[in-house]
């Protein structure tokens, strides 16, 4: 989510984008390279050696409004069962709605919601109001998880990213003036790690499946970053992934903000205030540039039965006015992040933030 403040011709050109794979034990593995350089659109599909799916051309990709909100809406995610929650930062409510999109209610109260992911064991971690906090399979509260470091306040948790090991990291944005965001680290056990600082306004994180890259939104310079994790909460030096496109005509803002991965290594860019969804091979290129009917478009996750739907949340228009869930049908799997055991629940009633 940001705390700020014509659609246009795209030109398509025939190329093929090549992916860099290599096989252990028989499964492909995605290798990730950063590009210093401002993209050029490319609207063509990606390709390898493998029989992969092919992104449709911006074109054919209409967006369907599946929800419209009394406000703006962040923090997609789906459960084990197809559920989707979302947030309402300013409300302060997740709201959770069947897979047909059918019955919205609201599922939890969460001062200050936004980014959210569902941990294997079934339990919600929310970024909230100056707090990390952790909820169980009903929407009641179970902990804070993080609320400072080393006896500073945490500014504003925005969103998160899980691990293989139990853990996850999330991104603490800083202030909208200064280039004081950072990146945390929570492991298994609760323990906080400082990961990466002096980001301008840290937002959307999503971890590569191998564990091997966290790429991080840094809105405030218009770029998604990349950094190399050289062991759980630990990584290397930071690094440009993509430079992405600026604001034209009737286009407000061009700040990344929340991201997600397909099975192809694509990473997807929810670009606030351009009513854009970009799409970055791993290389860091642009190959894709889907309009999403929402212009401040906050966030973004893959759904449906079978997992290759996006779906983007925002606003229609400013934070100010109605929000919306959008759904643009790419027949494209996305790479699936949902929880796979029993899930916890508790008869907690509250716990202090």
């Amino acid at each position: 989510m940001i705390l700020t403040r014509k659609f246009f011709k795209l030109l398509f050109t025939l190329g093929q984008l090549s992916l860099l794979v290599s096989c252990r034990n028989g499964n492909p593995q995605v290798t990730y390279t950063s590009s210093l350089k401002t993209p050029q659109l490319t609207d063509v599909a990606a390709s390898t050696t493998l029989s992969q799916p092919i992104l449709p051309p911006a074109y054919v990709v209409a967006p369907i409004q599946v929800l419209q909100s009394d406000k703006y809406s962040e923090g997609v995610v789906f459960d084990d069962q197809n559920n989707l929650f979302f947030s309402q930062t300013k409300a302060g409510t997740i709201t959770v709605l069947a897979p047909d999109g059918s019955r919205p209610r609201i599922w939890a109260r969460v001062p200050g919601a936004n980014g959210h992911k569902i941990m294997p064991d079934g339990t919600h971690i929310v970024a909230a109001k100056n707090s990390v906090v952790q909820l169980d399979a009903n929407g009641k509260l179970l902990k804070v998880v993080a609320k400072e470091f080393k006896g500073k306040p945490l500014i504003y948790p925005n969103d998160l990213t899980l691990d293989t090991r139990d853990g996850f990291y999330f991104t603490d944005s800083g202030s909208t003036e200064t280039p004081n965001g950072s990146v945390y680290y929570v492991d298994s056990t609760g323990k906080i790690n400082s990961v990466a600082t002096g980001i301008a306004f840290a937002n959307g994180i999503v971890l590569t499946p191998n564990g091997k890259q966290l790429f991080v939104a840094e809105s405030n310079k218009n770029r998604v970053l990349v950094y190399d994790v050289l062991s759980p909460g630990k990584v290397g030096s930071q690094k440009v992934f993509s430079n992405l496109p600026v604001k034209q005509g009737d286009q407000i803002d061009h700040k990344p903000d929340g991201m997600c991965l397909d099975q192809m290594g694509n990473l997807y860019v929810a670009h606030y205030g351009m009513g854009q969804v970009e799409v970055l091979n791993p290389e860091g290129k642009l190959i894709r540039r889907y309009s999403t009917g929402n212009l401040t478009t906050s966030n973004v996750a893959f759904g449906g039965s079978k997992l290759d739907q996006l779906f983007v949340t925002g606003g229609i228009k400013t934070e100010a006015g109605y929000g919306a869930i959008q759904r643009l049908n790419l027949d494209v799997p996305g790479l699936d992040i949902r929880p796979t055991k029993q899930r916890v629940t508790s008869n907690l009633n509250e716990v202090n933030f």
